[in-house]
């Protein structure tokens, strides 16, 4: 094991339309597409597509989309240890004009305890709060034994706050600053105050702003893609986490800053395709996405 992830799985069902039928109506949508979905298992898959493969823990129905998600994870070789649900849980995905409508189908009640892996090897951990016990078990594990810990705070969640305690890089979502009522440099502050030695907010177009080490707040700004070219931003985040996290893992003595340049031209990738399969780049979709924007770190 060289990382391990931890989250809810969701099947992704994303439609592009015009026009959305209300009563008996129907309409056509002009393309679509299906894939995982959620959080920390978006992440792992992109972390697998760039080279490093991880281990992940996350939520498994025993039903035909199940069955589908196993097949998924067993086509990018990743060690999924399943934790049972009764159903699979959905996401139906419209993407427009740069957002996204999603409409979710949950079920989070698991049936049976988190499973309990041997650790030896791994190098980084990441979790998005799903699945709150496993995600501070093993944040706490991970913190003792000095192997790096990551947050994707995508929104408040039960065990928010315990687990930054035990989260070495934490970037959230501008999402999570609104629902706590925080600005992002606030947002930032908060994360200090948790112990967080990495911070950052997410925010879209406006790129990240985040600290380092030394607690330096700085600005990377988004890559300037033209707008007609943003089909899909749903999982832009979730691939921006993965692609540090490989990043961390392939390259550990780069910086945080290198590490975060790498996964925004990962994310610029991911939001010019339809669907989260679609948009897990490798690393020579990544290396074009940079020198087609002449980024320099």
């Amino acid at each position: 094991m060289q990382a391990l992830f931890i989250g809810q799985t969701y099947i992704d069902v994303v439609f592009i339309t015009d026009h959305m039928p209300t009563g008996d109506e129907k309409h056509v949508a002009r393309d679509y597409a299906v894939s995982f979905g959620g959080n920390a298992v978006t992440a792992a898959f992109c972390c697998a597509k760039l080279g490093i493969v991880p281990d992940l823990i996350a939520t498994a129905a025993n039903d035909w989309l199940g069955r589908m998600f196993q097949d998924m994870c067993a086509k990018y070789a990743i060690s999924l240890h399943p934790r049972k649900v009764n159903q699979s849980s959905l996401s139906f995905i419209m993407p427009k004009d740069g957002k996204r409508a999603i409409v979710r189908c949950r079920d989070d009640e698991h049936i049976h305890p988190f499973p309990m892996l041997n650790l030896g090897g791994c190098r980084a951990l990441h979790v998005d709060g799903h699945q709150p016990d496993a995600a501070i078990h093993y944040a706490k594990v991970c913190r003792e034994a000095g192997i790096l810990t990551s947050l994707d705070g995508g929104g408040l969640r039960t065990n928010t706050h315990e687990l930054l305690e035990f989260i070495d890089v934490a970037i959230v979502a501008e999402r999570l600053c609104e629902q706590m009522d925080l600005t992002p440099e606030k947002m930032l502050d908060y994360l200090k105050s948790r112990g967080c030695k990495i911070g950052g907010v997410t925010m879209g177009e406006k790129g990240l702003l985040w600290y380092d080490e030394t607690g330096t707040v700085q600005v990377m700004p988004a890559m300037p893609i033209p707008r007609e070219r943003v089909i899909d931003t749903n999982g832009a985040g979730d691939v921006f986490h993965g692609a540090y996290v490989y990043s961390y893992l392939a390259h550990p003595g780069k910086s945080w800053r290198e590490h975060f340049d790498f996964a925004r031209a990962a994310s610029t990738y991911k939001i010019q395709r339809l669907g989260n399969e679609a948009g897990l780049p490798t690393l020579v979709d990544i290396a074009k996405v940079r020198h087609e924007f002449e980024v320099r770190v």
